[in-house]
């Protein structure tokens, strides 16, 4: 887990990086009703999860260098055992500084009595504008009443900077206590890949192999599927965020299931195709071979100083080569690439940052130009086919096969790592442990 030395070391570096005379403030995400008095599983901001930890809802974090008093100060609900008794057990003021690392912790009912008061006098306030409409018309009222102060002396920030761009950058660089915990959520992600290809045969549901993965999760030490789960058989894997999961798996289709887990806060993103009897037909061998080796090339590239669209050009060319191969396009390969002949069956990049968030924070651009991959970034490749049943540009015997294979790479030192290898990706493997 995150330990509470390395909570403290991203708040150094962050408050490091803004003016000396400056506020930060991040609030926790709303939650969100789902009927009546009842409301969603809650998820809290992640900028706010990243800097100090803290899980509750109705809760604000200032950081504000240099303070005397101290630098990190946190609001949040006061404990009340009536309230406990039907929610759950509060921190309150006393577990933030006890348990979180806070200097000073105040309840929320406080904070129109303290939080203008830290805010006045600063030349800088560094918020995430327009994520939280509400909040961002709570901090407008805090930052006027500082303005409204001004013949009493009072100074409002002078200049509002966007937090996000700070953050973000940070959460891009993964430390060693990060990538220890993402590949425990790929080690559970893989695991339940491989329970879902034990568990398929004709006429089993979708909704049945997404409850074996999400299991796996759970029972495992997971809170869940880090986002919805896509499990796609025949020509339902040809949509690409599919997740009804309804219909039953037939004999002779391929299924496609993109599914990780949300462990400690971090996210993998695992991507398997497989035929739901345990045989790859001639077809479904051919587009899947395609596919395996778009992956295996770009993840080849992946390494410090190579530019990060190199990997997405790398699974352009496998892709659009081997569907020359195959006869579903016909003509000069580069001619095909210069004119995205690929874009009908690949219609989506080679992958995406991965971290607290699935498709993570983080440029994929810097002043126009690609940014280079580092040590300590994490991306996913995941090429795929996706051939629509009743393409009428196609011959029907390809109609309604879809693959895509993904997996979590670190960029390391000496090139890369792949922290997904546990669930097999190979042909063969497949086979032989659908079988077994």
């Amino acid at each position: 887990m995150i330990t509470s030395k390395e909570y403290t070391a991203r708040r150094k570096e962050l408050m490091s990086l803004m003016h000396s005379n400056s506020i930060a403030i991040i609030s926790a995400a709303p939650e969100k009703v789902r009927s009546r008095d009842t409301h969603y599983p809650y998820k809290q901001n992640v900028n706010l999860s990243y800097l100090c930890g803290f899980p509750e809802p109705e809760s604000v974090l200032v950081l504000i260098p240099g303070r005397a008093q101290g630098e990190m100060v946190l609001f949040c609900r006061d404990k009340d055992p009536l309230r406990e008794t039907w929610d759950g057990y509060r921190e309150g003021p006393g577990g933030a500084v006890t348990n979180f690392g806070a200097d000073d912790a105040f309840p929320i009912a406080d904070i129109d009595d303290i939080l203008p008061n830290l805010i006045e006098g600063k030349d800088r306030l560094y918020y995430a504008i327009g994520k939280d409409p509400e909040f961002d018309k709570h901090l407008m009222d805090w930052v006027n009443h500082v303005r409204n102060q001004r013949g009493n002396g009072a100074l409002p920030p002078g200049e509002f900077v966007d937090l996000d761009h700070f953050v973000n950058e940070m959460r891009l660089f993964k430390t060693a206590g990060e990538l220890k915990v993402m590949r425990k959520a790929a080690e559970i992600s893989a695991n339940a890949h491989c329970r879902a290809m034990r568990a398929s045969k004709p006429g089993v549901f979708e909704y049945q192999l997404q409850a074996e993965i999400e299991h796996e999760f759970v029972v495992n030490g997971s809170v869940g599927a880090a986002y919805s789960s896509i499990v796609g058989g025949g020509k339902n894997g040809c949509i690409l965020h599919y997740i009804e999961n309804r219909d039953a798996l037939k004999d002779g289709d391929l299924v496609l299931i993109d599914a990780g887990c949300e462990y400690q806060n971090y996210a993998a993103d695992i991507t398997r195709t497989f035929p739901v009897n345990g045989k790859f037909s001639d077809e479904q061998a051919a587009i899947y071979d395609i596919v395996l080796q778009a992956q295996a090339d770009a993840i080849a590239v992946i390494g410090p100083g190579i530019e990060y669209n190199k990997t997405n050009e790398a699974t352009v060319r496998a892709i659009t080569q081997g569907l020359v191969d195959v006869g579903i396009l016909q003509g000069d390969v580069d001619e095909l690439i210069a004119n995205e002949a690929h874009r009908e069956f690949y219609m989506h990049g080679a992958g995406h940052w991965l971290g607290m968030d699935v498709h993570d924070v983080g440029d994929y651009k810097i002043e126009g130009q690609w940014r280079v991959y580092e040590p300590g970034m994490v991306v996913t490749i995941e090429p795929g086919i996706y051939i629509a049943p009743g393409n009428p540009n196609v011959d029907k015997k390809w109609h309604g096969i879809a693959v895509r294979i993904e997996d979590d790479i670190v960029v390391t030192k000496s090139g890369n790592e792949n922290i997904t290898s546990g669930v097999p990706k190979a042909r063969d493997q497949i086979e032989a442990l659908m079988a077994g």
